[in-house]
């Protein structure tokens, strides 16, 4: 059985800075890596830590490096995609050390278990907050998911093509989608599309596929449904998901932090 964690969104700002003047990102995020340690004898081993998008806030060397900083006390190894708060080029530079970072181009890699394949995407567009998949990219995804033969797989990018309903982040969503659509709903084994970008937990269908939208690290976009509502944040407690292949791509959703409990429903 393979395990995947999917976190998304940190936002990590420079030293001494909240982010949006409200939110400590980092605080917010070493407490999901020290939440996920915790847990790993409670949920079994973890195989990878996917993180989908927007590490940063402003895409500085300084953040990517605070960023991976908080990063070393994962006891699971992570990949990530670029969000629409990434640059793709000082993430590059900046990860340039790991064997799944590319030299060029879109930083779209692949990665395959016994029982499951993982492939992420990169679907930033510099100087731009919505998302949009090249041409390359596509090529890449159709290329790798020919050779997987039915697979259960797991694609992940930041930008959610589906729309949510909550206006101000869905002029943000994915551009241009029927391509991946077509692509996905094509593949002969079981698939799963995952992203980030709205910080909260939201499952929606994309064609004949399943898109699961995971929850921020440390603040979600505040659920207001109504028309015209501004852009603002609300300080829920933060998450992040568990994909695990089991009859299927099972998901479950695991707040940040440290809860009482466990109590026994009915103690002797």
């Amino acid at each position: 059985m393979t395990r995947i964690i999917q976190i998304s969104d940190p936002h990590i700002v420079p030293f001494g800075q909240l982010a949006y003047g409200q939110v400590d990102t980092a605080a917010a995020l070493g407490e999901c890596v020290a939440t996920i340690n915790r847990m790993l004898p409670e949920i079994g081993p973890v195989d990878m830590v996917v993180v989908a998008g927007d590490l940063t806030d402003f895409g500085t060397e300084e953040e990517y490096r605070r960023f991976r900083e908080i990063m070393e006390l994962l006891e699971p190894p992570y990949r990530a995609v670029p969000g629409n708060h990434d640059n793709v080029s000082v993430m590059r530079a900046c990860f340039s050390d790991q064997p799944w970072m590319v030299s060029e181009g879109p930083i779209n890699w692949a990665l395959e278990f016994d029982d499951l394949a993982l492939i992420g995407l990169d679907s930033s567009v510099p100087g731009h907050a919505y998302g949009y998949l090249s041409e390359d990219t596509l090529s890449f995804l159709a290329q790798t998911l020919e050779t997987q033969a039915g697979k259960p797989t797991i694609v992940t990018l930041h930008h959610p093509p589906v729309l949510t309903g909550i206006e101000k982040m869905d002029i943000q969503n994915l551009r241009d989608s029927a391509a991946l659509k077509a692509i996905l709903s094509g593949y002969a084994g079981e698939l799963r599309l995952t992203c980030g970008h709205i910080h909260r937990n939201i499952v929606a269908p994309f064609g004949a596929v399943m898109c699961q939208v995971g929850p921020g690290v440390s603040h979600a976009v505040t659920m207001d449904l109504r028309e015209g509502a501004p852009n603002c944040l609300t300080k829920e407690p933060g998450g992040f998901l568990l994909h695990e292949t089991r009859a299927g791509i099972f998901t479950h959703h695991i707040p940040v932090g440290h809860y009482a409990g466990p109590y026994l429903f009915y103690p002797d």
